[in-house]
């Protein structure tokens, strides 16, 4: 009998991420090769257990986030954080497009010395390259505790693609990471 141990698994790290509204991130993250799970929801405030429609008041000090559980053997921390980059506007502080306010502020929750390390690092990357003419405002702080956001939030888009919101905003930053992160999409969708 053939008996699987954990040295047969592969380790796993957590990634977490607010660039904007979780859908849109929740999207793209899904589609990634090594990404075993992502979870929309919040991080950042003070008050426990929130709910999307205290969230969307910006009092709580929450953002929306995705939690990403990936393989770093087949994608890398910082493969997530190039994509994080492309699909949103790190210049912009307290807002994406037209979501405004604190909950939408760039941020990487990091879960470990050195993912803070590269997420330093890429930042400094971009800043130095003079991509953006503006500065980078992405925070880079420690994970905080993660709340999951209720369960009609999550695999929004796979489940709503034709809704406003994710055909207008969601599917166009799902395109633009297909066309430029060719090889990191998984197989079953690409």
């Amino acid at each position: 009998m053939n008996e699987i141990t954990d040295k047969n698994l592969p380790t796993l790290e957590r990634a977490t991420l607010g660039g904007g509204c979780f859908w849109c991130l929740e999207a793209v993250y899904q589609q990634i090769q090594g990404v075993k799970s992502v979870v929309s929801g919040y991080a950042g405030g003070a008050r426990p257990n929130p709910s999307y429609e205290s969230v969307c008041t910006g009092v709580t000090g929450h953002a929306e986030i995705v939690d990403i559980e990936f393989d770093p053997q087949a994608v890398s921390f910082r493969d997530l954080l190039e994509i994080f980059f492309v699909i949103h506007d790190p210049t912009t502080l307290n807002y994406q497009g037209n979501d405004h306010g604190t909950q939408y502020r760039s941020v990487i929750y990091t879960h470990s010395d050195e993912q803070a390390k590269i997420a330093n690092e890429v930042v400094q990357e971009l800043e130095d390259s003079k991509i953006y003419a503006d500065p980078v405002v992405t925070q880079i702080e420690s994970a905080p505790t993660i709340y999951p956001a209720e369960d009609y939030h999550q695999n929004y888009f796979q489940q709503h693609p034709h809704q406003g919101y994710c055909a207008a905003v969601v599917a166009p930053k799902l395109a633009k990471f297909r066309a430029k992160f060719k090889s990191l999409i998984a197989p079953q969708y690409a």
